[in-house]
């Protein structure tokens, strides 16, 4: 009875292998990090020097490893929950799909994207560098969502009203004045708007 009541169901390995997947990604999440500081950084430089294009290219870059990591994770947490509510058999193979599907994302994101030294390529002027943006736009090429590239569009923005913004401001403002106001503006005010009261005046004066 022991050994029976002990025995690890299909069941409980593919709960377990979900977890052990879903605590895979959640730690690549944190390695990946860096790099999409990274590619925020260096968005802005390429935006510092004009160069508009591969900073959309970081940022894409970048919008790409995060939701991919994000709706996978999305994916395995419900087969994970489906696992545990749901007969077993019914969702088996499904299971099994979002197991393989989970180690795919891992290893395409790395064989794709590389490490640190390739988020340096999106800067290099070599032709090695620019090979490699020229491959990471064909990657992302329809890859990306509508509402996904909305965002990126969106972080473009911002960060060039960041780069640009205050400098734009600075000439768009007039200077301010360091003096103070003619002190006489205020009595020469006062005259004018007496005149016609002084005015009025003599008129009852002489009709009196």
């Amino acid at each position: 009875m022991g050994n029976s009541s002990s025995r690890i169901t299909a069941r409980d390995k593919a709960i377990l292998d979900l977890k052990n997947q879903r605590d895979a990604l959640h730690r690549y999440q944190k390695r990946i990090a860096i790099l999409t500081a990274r590619e925020t950084e260096i968005a802005r430089q390429l935006l510092a020097r004009g160069d508009k294009q591969r900073a959309l290219l970081a940022l894409r870059r970048k919008k790409f490893q995060e939701s991919l990591l994000a709706k996978t994770d999305a994916q395995l947490a419900q087969l994970e929950q489906l696992a545990a509510t749901v007969e077993f058999a019914l969702i088996q193979k499904d299971v099994l799909f979002g197991l393989q599907q989970g180690t795919k994302v891992l290893q395409e994101i790395h064989r794709e994207m590389g490490g640190i030294e390739n988020v340096e390529k999106l800067m290099g002027e070599t032709a090695d560098a620019i090979a490699y943006q020229q491959e990471v736009s064909e990657i992302l090429s329809g890859r990306i969502s509508n509402a996904d590239e909305e965002e990126v569009e969106d972080e473009l923005a911002a960060l060039e009203a960041e780069v640009n913004g205050c400098v734009g401001t600075a000439e768009r403002l007039p200077n301010a004045p360091t003096t103070d106001l003619p002190a006489q503006k205020s009595g020469e005010e006062s005259a004018v708007v007496s005149q016609p009261t002084k005015q009025r005046e003599r008129q009852v004066v002489f009709a009196s």
